[in-house]
């Protein structure tokens, strides 16, 4: 999938009017669902039990400004104006920014980093590391393991929360739009319908989840701009019939009033209050899929001014009814006449709203399996067109069953709403936490900047933080729960992933031990291509040497295919494959690093064959020119290391060579018409990229084929006869099976992390080749135990 394909919108129009006015009207279905149905529980959570609604009408105003003020600097001002702007590439979310910090500074823990991922077009730095004034959090950040380790443990807590949420929203959501029917029937009936509704509800939403958004996405859209419009209405209406001065509680004086009056009781209530934001946070995570000016333009003049009016108009309404039948809630202040309209309504944006967050923590566990922080799950790509929309049945069925669990469990959207007030609040503060460090590292701009960011925003997300870690008995434990639960499995998966490699670093063979096999050693060569998958990207893995040692043959053509991920959305196809030989070419042996985005859709295992042999023939053909027309693979070129005798690698495009093959090497882009390459030379464990002076353009054409010498053209042509004969052969997949134990004198905490915890997961998870889609009778297992 090209990367220009990849992105919802064409860059070349995005700026247009049209374009972007589709753009913002196709984002409300998908972003603003959460956000847009926040009026039915927001007043009812406020009002539940630590204040009291009175004649003087100073709690209600006091709400209503805090909801006025909080939606104005959260999602306004943060999020609209400064937080999308962080994006990375176009994408938004807690990995989006992290990658954008790990670009700018070192301190990603990603094993097998190399000097050449920053030659990908997508890893895009404002200024050049050399010309790069390195501020002195920079240096404090490279310098410490300690910090890099906080720095990941902050994303995995966002990265949790969102999950946490994805399981909340859902039955709050849904619980709160069902609850209207209270007004139409007996309290009794009500206790023993609106659960079970509830529930019913939830297992259809989640059942539906397999065939993905896309088949009914276009529903979405219609169904949040008709409730918009509803809430709005109401709004006017109330506001026009009940109160038309609400709209002087919308000063700032109302809240110190309303703290005075209330004291601790008002704070506590901030809990609910700050439900009003609830769904923020996708505005930036769906970033990927509009564009800024959208979603701008969609919350700036629809969503915020809609949200207020409905607001104002629930509060113009309760403050000319203070001892109501009923309790506190959306419904009481919507006309008998449209109740049912209306609660039909917003049981359909209630669902909209929670297909936004279940998306979105599909999204986020995707991205967390491809950088290492969680064990491998299935991913189902439920559209061909539109990228990124995806499904886990996996996640889908334990999200579903403990929303469900969640909704009996709690039976109220008091319980509910403290839950998912903490866990929204916890994003945020890891949003505002990462954006700040951002704007020093990558925006380049001055500390200060960054301090006053933090401390403003910070000091606002801290005080309802506070007042939702109160309601830690009435239902906030459930999230910090569930954030300790899952933070244990992404933190356990990913320090065994890296423990992994580092043995895997320490284990390695030299080049010289494999081009010593042959028949001397016993060692026979078979037909066919066998692929040898390592996370190494330099030096033989120790599970070849343990293969070859116990079955003394391998195949004709062996390729060291490394599958790796990069702090980058996307990498473009034409830059993804990274090849080159492993020895001199009559070995016939190559080493490919495949690179990914976090957001990249891998590929399945026939079309991963089938072009990998493709890059092949590309490389030996480039190879052959570079080397006996330039003589840019040299002997002194192939004795630079003691370890390894690579020649250099090479990044081979996407287009076949058809004619006259055309190469292109540029120093900071390695994209051409038909193949694009940029040498880089193997230095122990770190890829660098050979120093270009300026760009060259040649091709090969019919007359230079001819000049070359018989021999040279002979070889070549045996080198490719070899490969695809080799292909007709078979291909071999050779994987490791692998079993970790912590070494004798590591602490229990360690040994229970690996031993049992690791050790577990691998077992119930999808293993590598289930993952890479590997034919059994293809696949060849080596098993490997790794001390750690």
């Amino acid at each position: 999938m090209d990367l220009e394909k990849a992105k919802c919108w064409d860059t070349s129009k995005k700026n247009s009017w049209k374009n972007t006015l589709l753009l913002a009207y196709q984002s409300l279905g998908v972003v603003y669902g959460d956000l847009s149905i926040s009026p039915l529980y927001v007043y009812k959570s406020a009002f539940a039990e630590d204040i009291q609604h009175s004649d003087t009408n100073e709690e209600i105003y006091g709400v209503l400004s805090f909801v006025f003020w909080t939606l104005t600097l959260v999602p306004l001002v943060k999020y609209v104006f400064i937080v999308l702007r962080a994006d990375d590439n176009g994408e938004g979310g807690t990995f989006a920014l992290y990658s954008l910090i790990c670009r700018h500074a070192k301190v990603s823990l990603l094993p097998n980093r190399q000097l050449a991922d920053e030659a990908v077009s997508t890893y895009i730095l404002e200024h050049p590391p050399e010309k790069e004034k390195s501020s002195w959090l920079k240096v404090v950040l490279e310098k410490s393991k300690t910090l890099h380790t906080a720095l990941l443990v902050l994303v995995l807590l966002g990265t949790c929360m969102v999950i946490g949420d994805g399981v909340l929203t859902p039955a709050m959501s849904v619980f709160s739009a069902v609850s209207g029917l209270e007004l139409s029937m007996s309290k009794e009936h009500h206790l023993y319908a609106v659960v079970p509704i509830t529930c019913f509800i939830l297992l259809c939403l989640f059942a539906l989840q397999h065939y993905g958004t896309h088949r009914v996405g276009f529903f979405f859209a219609p169904v949040v701009v008709a409730w918009l419009l509803c809430i709005s209405a109401l709004g006017l209406y109330n506001i026009f019939h009940w109160n038309r001065h609400v709209y002087q509680a919308l000063s700032p004086y109302y809240m110190f009033k309303f703290l005075r009056k209330t004291r601790i009781s008002g704070w506590m209530s901030l809990g609910g209050i700050l439900l009003c934001i609830t769904g923020s946070e996708a505005m930036f995570a769906d970033l990927g899929h509009f564009s800024y000016s959208a979603i701008q333009v969609a919350f700036t003049f629809l969503v915020y001014p809609a949200l207020i009016l409905a607001y104002m108009g629930q509060a113009a309404y309760l403050s000319q009814h203070h001892h109501s039948n009923h309790q506190i809630s959306f419904y009481v202040s919507v006309p008998h006449i449209v109740r049912w309209p209306v609660l039909i309504l917003a049981i359909l944006a209630s669902v909209v709203g929670s297909q936004a967050i279940i998306s979105g923590t599909f999204s986020i566990i995707n991205q967390s399996q491809s950088l290492g922080c969680f064990p491998r799950v299935k991913v189902v790509h439920t559209s061909d067109k539109i990228h990124g929309q995806i499904y886990i049945p996996e996640i889908n069925w334990m999200l579903m069953i403990l929303c469900i669990a969640v909704t009996i469990g709690f039976r109220d959207t008091k319980h509910i709403g403290n839950a998912s007030g903490l866990a929204v609040m916890a994003v945020m503060l890891v949003t505002t936490c990462l954006t700040s460090l951002v704007i020093i590292l990558c925006w380049h701009k001055p500390p200060i900047l960054a301090l006053c960011f933090l401390l403003f925003f910070g000091s606002i997300e801290l005080l309802y933080f506070s007042a939702s870690l109160t309601k830690f008995r009435e239902g906030a434990w459930l999230p910090i729960l569930l954030a300790l639960f899952l933070m244990t499995i992404m933190f356990v998966w990913h320090y065994a992933t890296i423990k992994k490699y580092e043995y895997d670093l320490h284990n390695k063979v030299s080049l010289d031990w494999l081009l010593a096999l042959g028949p001397s050693l016993g060692i026979a060569r078979v037909p066919g291509i066998g692929l040898v998958f390592t996370d190494l990207t330099s030096g033989i893995p120790a599970n070849f040497s343990r293969f070859v040692t116990n079955l003394p043959a391998f195949h004709r053509i062996l390729v060291f295919v490394c599958v790796k991920s990069v702090p980058v959305p996307y990498v473009p196809p034409a830059e993804r494959y990274l090849v080159g030989r492993v020895g001199p070419a009559a070995h016939r042996s190559y080493r490919c690093i495949i690179r990914y985005g976090y957001r990249d859709v891998h590929q399945d295992v026939d079309s991963f064959e089938s072009q990998l042999v493709d890059k092949l023939s590309d490389f030996i053909r480039y190879d052959w020119y570079r080397t006996h027309r330039s003589s840019s693979c040299t002997e002194d070129d192939a004795s630079r290391t003691t370890d390894m005798s690579e020649c250099r690698l090479a990044v081979i495009g996407t287009v076949a060579f058809s004619g006259a093959p055309a190469y292109e090497m540029e120093e900071t882009q390695q994209t051409s018409v038909s193949a694009g390459f940029a040498t880089v030379e193997s230095i122990t464990d770190v890829i660098e990229m050979a120093p270009v002076e300026r760009r060259v353009r040649f091709a090969i054409d019919d007359q230079d084929s001819q000049a070359d010498t018989p021999t040279d053209n002979d070889l070549l042509r045996e080198e490719l006869h070899d490969l695809h004969e080799a292909q007709q052969a078979g291909t071999a997949f050779i994987l490791g099976h692998t079993h970790v134990k912590a070494k004798q004198g590591s602490s229990v905490m360690k040994r229970l992390a690996i031993n049992f915890g690791y050790n577990f997961m691998r077992r119930n998870c999808r293993g590598a080749d289930v993952a890479l889609k590997v034919p059994p009778v293809s696949l060849l297992e080596v098993g490997m135990v790794y001390i750690v």
